[in-house]
C-alpha cells in the first residue's frame, strides 16, 4: 500500500515557475515508477510525466518537455515535478500516482494503482 500527498500548488503568473512534491508513505514507494498527471475543468485526466523506480530514465507529454522537470528522492520517499516557463493552459488539477513496483512507466492512467488527492494550480495571463 502507498499513500500519496501532493504539495506546492498554487496560483502563478505566465513564465513563473512552481515545485510541486508528492509525498509517499509505504516501505516500497522506492520500488514504484510514479507519474504525475492532470486535469483540467471538462477533459480528461492526462499524462505529464513519469519516472522509473531507480529516477534514471523519464518522460514527458509532448506539451510540457522542456519546461517540466520530474524527480524523485528515495530517501525522502518524495517525488517531485518542477515546472517552469508555465502558460495559462498548464493550469489544472495536478495528482501524483504510483504505479507497480518495478515496472515501467505508462502514460495511461488505469495503469497506476495509487493516487494523491491533488493539487490546483492555477496561471493567469
Amino acid at each position: 500500500q502507498v499513500q500519496l500527498v501532493e504539495s506546492g500548488g498554487g496560483l502563478v503568473q505566465a513564465g513563473g515557475s512552481l515545485r510541486l512534491s508528492c509525498a509517499a508513505s509505504g516501505r516500497t514507494f522506492s520500488s514504484y515508477a510514479m507519474g504525475w498527471f492532470r486535469q483540467a475543468p471538462g477533459q480528461e485526466r492526462d499524462f505529464v510525466a513519469g519516472i522509473t523506480w531507480s529516477g534514471l530514465n523519464t518522460y514527458y507529454a509532448d506539451s510540457v518537455k522542456g519546461r517540466f522537470t520530474i524527480s524523485r528522492d528515495n530517501a525522502r520517499n518524495t517525488v517531485y515535478l518542477q515546472m517552469n516557463s508555465l502558460k495559462p493552459e498548464d493550469t489544472a488539477v495536478y495528482y501524483c500516482a504510483a504505479k507497480g513496483i518495478r515496472t515501467v512507466v505508462s502514460k495511461s492512467q488505469y495503469e497506476y494503482a495509487y493516487w494523491g488527492q491533488g493539487t490546483q494550480v492555477t496561471v493567469s495571463s
